[in-house]
């Protein structure tokens, strides 16, 4: 067997094989055995058929394509491992150019290849914001106002008031193919905010809530306003607007004093001062989770700057296609399908593929930098910490779920593709913290990359154990969801991993 590798600019290699042709008429001869069982011939027993008689009976057309398959199965994993290459995924069968000798042409895509820059020497101020006294307090006023007396009051509304109005609103100055309707008249529930508050997201406008002060049920109110450069509503910046409301009903929310017997209805607190020191670690907790985010976005953008990146079309191919897969399932939640979502946008799926392919490249190339990154660092997963968090994530879903679904996570599959996603989603949080501890200047004693793969023993049920080997491949794919929070890798077969698989 003679083989010809050629490394196509995509990151595929091309693999011309040529084979003796004593090899295809050994494979015509058993292809003929399989079709002489398979096919009723007329005057001979199954499988009793001589060669000559098979091929009159089916056609030499016939014998061949079966022969060629069973070639092409046998030989496959041996031209993956003669040729040296590692391949991403199944490779494929291109083209037959000559029958004399044998020659196959195969397609198959490389596995990635990522070359980090001086990632340790990122420097980035790590500047958390510190959570003010106001912050708590506006916390415990929200859960003073759920926890609010709510009644119909006969007076004009003021502040901190729920009132019923009907709204409509009108664009002043209509631009080409836009209608002068901004607001169909609806019925809305206004809660009249403080002064002070933080309304930058309040709809129709910062501050509308305040224009209903001193209004009683039956008035009626025009405002007019305009939206500012930088409104959070793109779609109405430097726009004019109208708004008009009548009054139907206010409602006044009286809440809760704020002492120890407020404190102890909340939870296990014996103090307001307690709740309030609480609430601080709450805050605090919440605000560097969101704040570490963003600073590893900053981190990515910076890894990429000085890498290298190598991958094969299918790799960006199966994240778009993981894309919509989420998709789907967030549409799905909103009993919505996909056919109505891409006629809501007047687009069909191939126009949606390109459209998400942007995102879908950028999430894929932070996935396979943020991989190297790990195993350049060698992160470890614990075990014991993996198999905790497995296990305490089926008792969430076993809690959650109806009866019938809850069959259907108590089986081998299901928890080794939790627990690889588990798995991946630690790697990834190790690595951030690492990659943010060298931005933040820490200084970092250097691990050596580790080689053991990490395996975990779950028990499901009484008498099923699952082993779970999560191969470099394995994370390669799901740290590539992990990255972002998604679930929709299919880890390969451990046979494809090594060769491949032809398709």
């Amino acid at each position: 067997m003679k083989i010809d590798t050629q490394l196509l600019e995509d990151h595929q290699a091309k693999l011309t094989v040529e084979i003796e042709p004593e090899l295809l008429e050994n494979a015509k001869r058993r292809a003929a055995r399989k079709l002489a069982n398979r096919v009723k011939i007329p005057g001979f027993r199954p499988g009793k058929a001589p060669y000559n008689v098979v091929e009159r009976y089916v056609g030499q057309a016939t014998i061949l394509e079966d022969a060629l398959e069973i070639l092409v199965d046998d030989m496959y994993p041996k031209v993956i491992e003669e040729s040296g290459i590692k391949p991403y995924g199944p490779g494929k069968l291109e083209n037959m150019p000559t029958m004399e000798p044998p020659t196959f042409e195969f397609l198959v895509p490389l596995e990635s290849e990522v070359t980090l820059g001086d990632y340790r020497s990122i420097r980035l101020p790590y500047e958390p914001q510190a959570i003010t006294e106001k912050e708590v307090d506006k916390f415990i006023d929200d859960l003073r106002t759920q926890r609010a007396v709510i009644e119909p009051v006969e007076r004009p509304a003021q502040e901190g008031d729920q009132v019923y109005i009907r709204l409509s609103g009108e664009r002043v100055q209509v631009a080409e193919a836009e209608t002068t309707t901004l607001i169909k008249e609806r019925q809305q529930l206004i809660n009249i905010e403080k002064e002070d508050a933080d309304n930058k997201d309040e709809w129709p406008f910062p501050g509308f809530s305040r224009h209903l002060i001193g209004l009683a049920p039956g008035d009626e109110k025009t405002i007019g306003y305009t939206y500012p450069d930088d409104s959070t509503y793109e779609a109405l910046r430097g726009k004019i607007a109208e708004f008009h409301i009548v009054i139907e009903q206010v409602k006044s929310r009286n809440m809760p004093e704020l002492n120890d017997a407020f404190a102890q209805s909340v939870g296990e607190y014996a103090t307001v001062d307690a709740l309030r020191v609480d609430v601080r670690k709450s805050l605090e907790a919440r605000a560097k989770t969101e704040y570490d985010a963003e600073y590893s976005d900053k981190i990515n953008v910076e890894l990429l700057k000085d890498a290298t990146l190598k991958y094969a079309p299918q790799m960006l191919e199966r994240e778009v296609e993981g894309f919509i897969s989420d998709l789907k399932n967030r549409l799905a939640q909103q009993n919505l399908d996909m056919d109505t979502y891409l006629k809501m946008r007047k687009m069909d799926l191939d126009a949606l593929r390109k459209d998400i392919l942007p995102n879908a490249e950028n999430r894929l190339k932070h996935s396979l930098v943020l991989l190297e990154v790990a195993k350049s660092e060698g992160i470890k997963i614990e075990q014991n910490e993996l198999e905790s968090r497995t296990r305490r994530t089926l008792e969430e879903l076993s809690q959650s779920l109806p009866m019938k679904e809850i069959k259907k996570i108590n089986t081998n599959d299901f928890v080794a593709g939790l627990a690889g996603n588990i798995a991946s989603n630690m790697m990834v949080e190790q690595t951030l913290e690492r990659l943010r501890a060298y931005a933040r200047g820490e200084v970092i004693e250097k691990v050596e990359n580790s080689t053991t793969e990490p395996t975990l023993e779950l028990e499901v049920e009484k008498d099923v154990n699952v082993s779970i080997d999560t191969t470099a491949d394995e994370r390669t794919e799901n740290t590539q969801e992990a990255a972002q929070l998604g679930s929709q890798s299919t880890v390969p077969d451990s046979a494809n991993e090594e060769h491949g698989e032809l398709h």
